[in-house]
């Protein structure tokens, strides 16, 4: 809200007014209106309120101290004795053109025997003081209750060494009480003793709101804690409450969220700064040269005034906020100068007598007396004044008509000047190569990074130069930890990646022309093998890469295979790269350096070396080397997986290598089954939709050792899905398969043995299906095993339901699977009635043989008399199946199965049997 809000006196007695449409006064207009605070205007108002002044008088039970107007809402609160009162601000709605400013008390909070000298409000979060106590506090939304006035805490538990201020009872002059020093943050702060009393005054309807307080901070000083002066003269002052924004962004420039709060008050001789919004902590202390009247704290600097200078300090708001915004800031992507970065003093200002300052965007209003006469008389207090019971208002002089008193308004530097001057100066520093160079460039990226926090940054004339100087000091940042020896020597990574600089950029800044040989520090190194181990689109000039192996030879040889694969070495010349590669080899051999001196020899066409390198070591541990850097095989560009050179020689001459090497990468986390696809499909050239053949030896080959049953119960889909669709589609493989089903069968338990009865079956299949054997007795094999989830599978494998006998199998085997005996015996009857005896010898067993006699024994009874003698096979059939019964049953029970009106001679033998074996046993 654009108001003003003054503490007025007259005839001794004190006003509380806030000034509205104020602006008119300096547009030469002199109407003026008063009204009463919360005063219903009428209509009729409309265009006079547009063009005067209106002074709105809020009247009090008390005399106000102390104010302070919220920079986020316009809320406005008093400080009187014992209570806190809190005005809403309000835009009354008058008529279409007209909108004006009111207010509306609120809420009280009572705190008995409390005389607050200074309030700071901002977000529902208040800062109160008395000559020596700090108390922050944050009013929380509650659920609504019916109860007008709510005691929020009673504390009853005083603070060890605490003499409750309600049960002090000075009576006499001569002493001074000075209780212990104390600090509570956050849940400790509860135990302060200064219980509070919330009093809503707003009037009750569905959208009242009701509070709750929460004790964020409470801190107590001793006058003996200064070193200066005498003990009445240690007085808190300046407290504050500054608001951090969210960083403003295109889409969000007219929206402003808090981000971060933070706290300010100061001492005598120093000043504290507290962050009080996700977490209470303690940030900077401030220690002044001479003693402090007055100081402002803006999200870029403190300015603090003492009786000859204005000084101003460093402050650590955009640090901490930073922070909140990006809890993840301090990685090896993005970094930030620490909130615990010693604050500097910039500059120091004579002036004469200043008395007052304040701060308004890039303005310091500085309120000078030229006298001699020290202003803090007015504020020293007695020693009845450390009491709380003490009169904290004393009688004020006229200073109307006192002469001296100057106004000057001092334009800050710009902060792209103010950032040009702290890089220059810290030059000074740089060949010592000291930490004073570091705190310089730190604070300067700190002032342009709270610059570009700033709500009016994208509408700042400066916008993209700031940007600009955003960039350069992180170079600048990222220069010094590479050039120096610091213990965050890892901050060199994420300053540079901040700037935008290529790789390139950064090595013509740190690196010589020449081939002397330079000493290089763990920064820089540390930033090389890092951006050249991460998959990044730039690509290094020959003469750069090659002084790239140079640097790591010397400061870091076991990086070499690595560095060497990465795409930015991609025009590294290969005869030095091996040249270097047998330098370490000598030192520190491993499979990795085998495998990736292999790989040069095949960039410089040299089949002979690496023969030999790829002899020097069996199969199975050249595969496994593949997980030391599987960059030898892929390599990332845009998202997308790019097969090396490396990879598309194994597929031609070793594709068994290059399988295993897959399958490892896969079981060490180093490439996932999608990735997988995608390589083996762009490997082989096939489009996003078509399976090549070495995809399906990856996904058979994983089966064998995979572990994880969601893994293995998509892999056994996929290769399902692909055998059914090359079955359907009579469609070979472009390649031989690594495996047969009998190597399947035989190391892995996911392929089962394929059942008699199958195997039967096919033996009286077609020719066309005896073209691809491998698909179809692999199938047959997954749906033998109990691994996969034949619910999930049945849609893959419908369009083999009239595949003829391969469909017959199919579909038994997944009737059998689901428990559907006699769905598969119909089957069988039906189309392959040779195989149905097979069928229940091998699958009705145990609980299930009762299948036989009531089900396959009616069946083929029924089936024979219909067909009679026309057909064998039903006749053999029922034959077999009654020596299996005569063997299993009572005669009494296998006699109660047969026919009554069978043919005896038929049934006879077979009951003969029966009785036979009984008598036997």
């Amino acid at each position: 809200g654009d108001y003003l809000v003054t503490i007025e006196e007259k005839s001794k007695a004190t006003f509380l007014r806030a000034y509205m449409n104020w602006r008119c006064m300096s547009a030469g207009s002199s109407r003026v209106c008063v009204r009463m605070v919360g005063h219903k205007m009428e209509e009729s108002y409309g265009e006079t309120l547009k063009e005067q002044m209106s002074i709105v008088e809020m009247p009090l039970s008390d005399p106000p101290l102390c104010i302070s107007c919220c920079p986020v809402n316009g809320d406005l609160l008093v400080g009187c004795r014992n209570k806190l009162v809190m005005f809403c601000l309000k835009y009354l709605v008058i008529n279409q053109n007209l909108t004006v400013l009111d207010f509306e008390r609120s809420l009280i909070l009572h705190v008995d025997n409390f005389v607050p000298a200074e309030v700071a409000f901002c977000a529902r979060h208040m800062a109160i003081t008395t000559e020596l106590d700090v108390l922050i506090l944050k009013l929380e939304l509650v659920q609504q209750s019916a109860d007008r006035t709510r005691r929020v805490s009673t504390l009853e538990k005083p603070v060890d060494g605490h003499l409750s201020a309600h049960t002090w009872q000075l009576e006499l002059d001569e002493f001074i009480i000075c209780q212990k020093p104390v600090e509570l943050l956050g849940e400790e702060s509860k135990l302060c003793e200064i219980p509070i009393t919330l009093e809503s005054t707003e009037l009750a309807t569905e959208d009242t709101r009701r509070f709750q307080v929460r004790y964020l901070l409470f801190r107590r000083f001793t006058p003996e804690q200064s070193p200066f002066g005498f003990c009445e003269e240690t007085m808190l002052h300046s407290v504050q409450l500054l608001p951090v924004y969210q960083t403003a962004h295109e889409e969000t420039e007219n929206k402003r969220e808090l981000l971060s709060l933070f706290c300010f008050f100061s001492l005598p001789h120093v000043g504290y700064l507290y962050s009080v919004g996700k977490l209470v902590e303690l940030i900077s202390t401030y220690q002044y040269s001479e003693k402090s009247q007055q100081a402002v704290l803006t999200p870029q600097f403190l300015h603090v005034i003492t009786s000859e200078n204005l000084q101003c300090f460093t402050v650590r708001c955009s640090a901490a906020a930073a922070r909140d915004e990006d809890p993840y800031i301090d990685t090896t992507v993005k970094a930030c100068p620490p909130v615990t970065l010693d604050v500097c003093t910039l500059r120091m200002q004579l002036f004469i007598g200043p008395r007052a300052i304040c701060h308004f965007k890039n303005h310091i209003i500085l309120l000078t007396k030229a006298d001699t006469e020290d202003i803090t008389e007015r504020r020293k207090p007695t020693r009845r004044m450390l009491s709380r019971k003490a009169d904290s208002i004393k009688s004020r002089t006229n200073s109307e008509s006192e002469p001296g008193w100057n106004l000057y308004i001092i334009n800050t530097v710009s902060t792209i000047q103010l950032y040009r001057e702290m890089v220059d100066y810290s030059r000074t520093y740089e060949n010592v190569k000291t930490e004073s160079c570091i705190h310089l460039l730190s604070e300067a990226h700190l002032l342009v990074r709270a610059a570009i926090m700033d709500p009016s940054f994208l509408k700042s004339d400066e916008k993209e130069e700031l940007r600009r100087a955003f960039r350069e000091s992180c170079a600048f940042l990222g220069d010094c930890y590479s050039r120096f020896d610091t213990k965050d020597y890892h901050l060199a990574l994420p300053y540079y990646r901040m700037s935008g600089l290529s790789m390139t950029e950064v090595l013509e800044r740190l690196v010589s022309e020449g081939d002397e040989i330079q000493t290089y520090e763990r920064g820089f190194i540390f930033y090389l093998t890092h951006s050249l181990n991460e998959d990044l689109k730039e690509e290094l000039s020959k003469e750069s890469a090659n002084k790239v192996l140079q640097i790591l030879c010397l400061a870091d040889p076991v990086q070499l295979p690595h560095i060497l694969c990465s795409p930015c070495m991609k025009n590294v010349c290969p005869l030095t790269a091996v040249k270097y590669l047998h330098k370490v080899e000598n030192i520190m051999p491993s499979v990795v350096l085998t495998l990736t001196k292999a790989f040069m020899a095949l960039k410089m066409g040299d089949l002979m070396m690496y023969e030999r390198e790829m002899n020097s070591h069996k199969e199975t541990i050249l595969a496994s080397g593949f997980t030391g850097q599987p960059k030898l095989l892929r390599q990332r560009k845009d998202g997308i997986v790019i097969p090396t050179e490396f990879a598309v020689h194994l597929k031609e001459m070793q594709p068994g290598l290059l399988v295993a090497a897959t399958v490892a990468l896969h079981e060490n986390s180093k490439i996932g089954l999608e990735e997988a696809d995608m390589f083996f499909k762009i490997l082989c050239n096939n489009s996003e939709n078509a399976v090549p053949q070495l995809l399906v030896d990856f996904w058979e080959a994983l089966l064998v050792v995979c572990s994880q049953e969601d893994v293995l119960q998509e892999l056994l889909l996929r290769v399902t899905s692909q055998y059914v669709w090359r079955i359907s589609k009579k469609q070979l493989p472009e390649t031989k398969p690594l495996k047969t089903t009998e190597d399947l069968i035989n190391s892995c338990n996911h392929f089962g043995f394929i059942f008699p009865w199958v195997t039967f079956i096919m033996s009286v299949g077609s020719p066309p299906e005896k073209d691809y054997p491998e698909d179809i007795s692999k199938l047959q094999s997954i749906l033998c095993s109990q691994s996969i989830n034949i619910t999930a599978a049945l849609p893959i494998l419908e369009p083999l339901a009239e595949a003829g006998n391969v469909g017959l199998t199919i579909h038994v085997l997944c009737s059998t699977r689901l428990g559907k005996y006699e769905e598969s015996i119909d089957q069988l009857l039906k189309r392959c009635p040779a195989a149905a005896v097979l069928y229940a010898q091998h699958e009705l067993k145990d609980d299930r043989q009762a299948v036989w006699w009531n089900k396959l024994l009616p069946e083929l009874c029924m089936r024979t008399r219909l067909a009679g003698n026309d057909c064998p096979v039903l006749i053999s059939s029922l034959k077999e199946t009654l020596s299996v019964l005569a063997m299993e049953l009572d005669l009494r029970d296998f006699l109660s199965l047969l026919p009554e009106d069978g043919t005896a001679a038929f049934f006879l033998p077979h009951l003969l049997h029966c009785n036979q074996r009984k008598l036997l046993t």
